[in-house]
């Protein structure tokens, strides 16, 4: 990691602000920590990274939503059980698409919806401004490595922002 201070720096400045945002607009703080570790966990960046990790993460929501919303509606906890299986098949399933490819994304949008019972108004807010943190964070990063090594070309400086995304 040879930007970590940079890394660092963005991040905790960005962190600092998001938990202030979500205090004051009342919006779960982890469930944003966790779409912004969405962004960083898959292999795009940028905006596609950004996209993907929404994507992923609110896809996970939808399944989570299916299974609560099943299961109570057909009472059984055996018909529950066999809910889930073929639920989390299709979460793998859906991979196939490029643009649902990051299965861990979907699994942690779907856990989300478990941990706070299926409420999607209190979920997908923070989990869009996660991975728009995210993609922040790598921003801002990739502007601090280029403000302190000012001897890189335009060139090297956007792989070092690149690999920068990577390191998080």
């Amino acid at each position: 990691m040879a930007h970590r201070w940079q890394i660092a720096i963005s991040a905790g400045l960005l962190a600092s602000l998001w938990a202030g945002l979500a205090d004051v607009f009342h919006l779960v703080t982890w469930v944003g920590f966790l779409g912004c570790s969405t962004f960083f966990a898959q292999t795009e960046t940028g905006v596609k990274g950004m996209l993907m990790a929404m994507m992923t993460n609110l896809s996970g929501v939808f399944w989570g939503w299916l299974i609560i919303a099943g299961s109570s509606a057909l009472g059984s906890p055996i018909i529950s059980y066999a809910l889930t299986g073929i639920v989390t098949a299709f979460m793998c399933l859906q991979a196939s698409n490029k643009n649902f490819a990051f299965i861990p994304g979907t699994f942690i949008g779907c856990c989300i919806t478990f941990a706070l019972n299926a409420d999607i108004a209190v979920i997908v807010p923070p989990l869009i401004l996660g991975a728009v943190l995210g993609y922040s964070m790598s921003r801002l990063t990739g502007l601090f490595i280029s403000l302190t090594d000012p001897a890189l070309t335009n060139k090297t400086a956007k792989s070092l922002k690149e690999n920068a995304v990577k390191e998080m």
